[in-house]
């Protein structure tokens, strides 16, 4: 493994905080797909510019089953990018973490690959979903959805470079006349592929309008490779809901985790149990990252900006939460943002989240 992992510690959580976290994450369910072990059928989608270690190692400490990093060039990779291959970097207590390589090339995919493996992850993911143009006009991304007769070799290219297992993320289909998720999903099982997680939107449909949920059920029921639904997943409630019914073996979570980061505990929670996350617990919580982030990086830009972030995200559904962003955005250090959020957090008391379950949230992006 190499020798520049980043090792982080930060500080405890509360006793009454962790004791809520504890009591929690006892419900989870290990689960496997394929070779690939999870604590929990609830798992972290990967998402650009977020899903950095600091927040990965954050949201299992807060019950994902497993973490995906975010979209990261196999060219950046080969070409030995400093930046890039710092994306690579996992900490040694992530458990159950995978590195998302795009690109359109099978050699160099299965080249890259070969350098992300030494990183500890415990699988390649394959991006076959992202909907972003400079990404698809060269290839990647939800572009490899289009010429599905070139799926096999690109696969089987990447698959005999590695060691780990190889998984793929994939939309429906291109557009409402290419819905070819099962075709897919075929011809990944032929080439050794160990599971597959579905976004149920199209690419034209990027993030806009809703996710074909019962178009991936369908998918689900019958594929031969476990199923990973994703879509429209933004609260407790419509996870639980969708766990009652799902024929998916797992289900992964984009844009929830960043309004609510208890999203995969609070699905767990029993029919009107009297168990609620707080402003102070939120607090907590913003606390840690902050020390995840610090022990990631000395980069005071980065840091002050994915604090100020989380700050944002996290306040949503809170009461005065207008006036809570808008002093945030005025502030460009991260030590009077921490003192801010102290703040309203703690201001908050006991004060519970409000989040209508139809509420769109981050449209331009993200599961």
């Amino acid at each position: 493994m190499p020798h520049d992992q980043i090792t982080i510690t930060a500080r405890a959580f509360s006793p009454l905080l962790q004791e809520k976290i504890d009591l929690l994450k006892s419900r989870r369910c290990p689960i496997s797909l394929g070779s690939v072990n999870f604590d929990s059928p609830l798992i972290l989608a990967p998402m650009s510019a977020i899903c950095t270690a600091p927040f990965r190692l954050l949201m299992e400490d807060l019950g994902a089953g497993g973490t995906v990093s975010e979209l990261i060039s196999c060219h950046g990779i080969n070409y030995k990018n400093k930046k890039t291959t710092e994306m690579l970097r996992l900490d040694p207590r992530e458990k159950n973490v995978g590195l998302q390589l795009f690109g359109e090339d099978g050699y160099a995919m299965g080249e890259a690959a070969k350098v992300a493996q030494e990183f500890g992850a415990k699988f390649i993911d394959i991006n076959m979903g992202c909907p972003v143009k400079k990404v698809v006009t060269k290839g990647g991304g939800s572009a490899l959805l289009r010429e599905t007769t070139k799926l096999a070799p690109f696969f089987n290219q990447i698959k005999k470079s590695i060691q780990i297992p190889l998984t793929i993320k994939i939309r429906v289909g291109w557009d409402d006349n290419s819905l070819n998720a099962s075709e897919v999903i075929h011809i990944a099982k032929e080439s050794g592929i160990e599971f597959v997680a579905i976004h149920g939107r199209t690419r034209a449909q990027a993030y806009t309008g809703h996710a074909r949920w019962d178009f991936v059920e369908e998918v689900a029921k019958n594929s031969p490779l476990p199923v990973i639904g994703n879509g429209d997943l933004h609260t407790p409630y419509l996870v639980r809901q969708r766990l009652r019914k799902t024929t998916c073996q797992a289900l992964m979570l984009g844009r929830g985790p960043l309004r609510n980061p208890f999203i995969f505990l609070e699905s767990l929670k029993e029919e009107n149990e009297d168990l609620e996350f707080f402003g102070a617990d939120y607090l907590e919580v913003i606390k840690r990252y902050f020390d995840y982030l610090v022990l990631s990086t000395d980069n005071e830009r980065t840091i002050s900006i994915q604090i100020r972030k989380m700050m944002v995200w996290f306040s949503a559904g809170f009461p005065n939460v207008t006036y809570f962003r808008g002093k945030v955005f005025e502030l460009y250090n991260y030590r009077d943002s921490l003192n801010l959020a102290e703040d309203y957090f703690l201001g908050l008391e006991k004060r519970r989240k409000f989040l209508p379950e139809d509420e769109a949230f981050m449209a331009g992006g993200h599961g």
